[in-house]
C-alpha cells in the first residue's frame, strides 16, 4: 500500500498553474503508473487530497494562508478536515477493508475540491 498526500486540485483561482499544481501532478501521474506497473504484485497507490489542513499551521505564522472561516467558506460542507479526520481516511484506505481500492484519490477536502 503506497499513500500519498497532494493530487491536483482545482486551478488556483488566477490560473497560474505553475507552482506546487506542478508537483501535484506529477503525484497523480505517478500514482496512475505505479498502479498500472504494480497492482498486478498486490501493490495499491491512493492519494489522499485534503485541500489544506488549517491546524497544521502554526499560531502566529504568516504562510499566506487565509484564516480558518476562509477555509471553511470555500467548503461544501461549511467546516475543514482535520488531522483526525485525515488519520481516519488513510488508515481506511490503508486496510484490507479498503482492498479494492488502487489508482484512485481519496477526497477528504470537504467538497473544497470537486475536480
Amino acid at each position: 500500500m503506497i499513500l500519498a498526500f497532494g493530487g491536483s486540485g482545482d486551478p488556483p483561482r488566477d490560473y497560474y498553474l505553475g507552482r506546487l499544481q506542478v508537483a501535484f501532478e506529477a503525484i497523480e501521474a505517478m500514482r496512475r503508473q505505479i498502479s498500472s506497473e504494480l497492482g498486478r504484485h498486490g501493490v495499491r497507490f491512493v492519494t489522499l487530497r485534503t485541500g489544506g489542513i488549517p491546524e497544521t499551521i502554526p499560531p502566529g505564522e504568516d504562510v499566506g494562508a487565509p484564516p480558518l472561516e476562509e477555509f471553511e467558506r470555500l467548503t461544501m460542507l461549511g467546516r475543514v478536515a482535520t488531522l483526525e479526520d485525515v488519520g481516519n481516511v488513510a488508515a481506511f484506505v490503508a486496510s484490507d477493508r479498503a482492498r479494492t481500492m488502487t489508482a484512485a484519490t481519496a477526497n477528504i477536502s470537504c467538497g473544497a475540491l470537486i475536480h
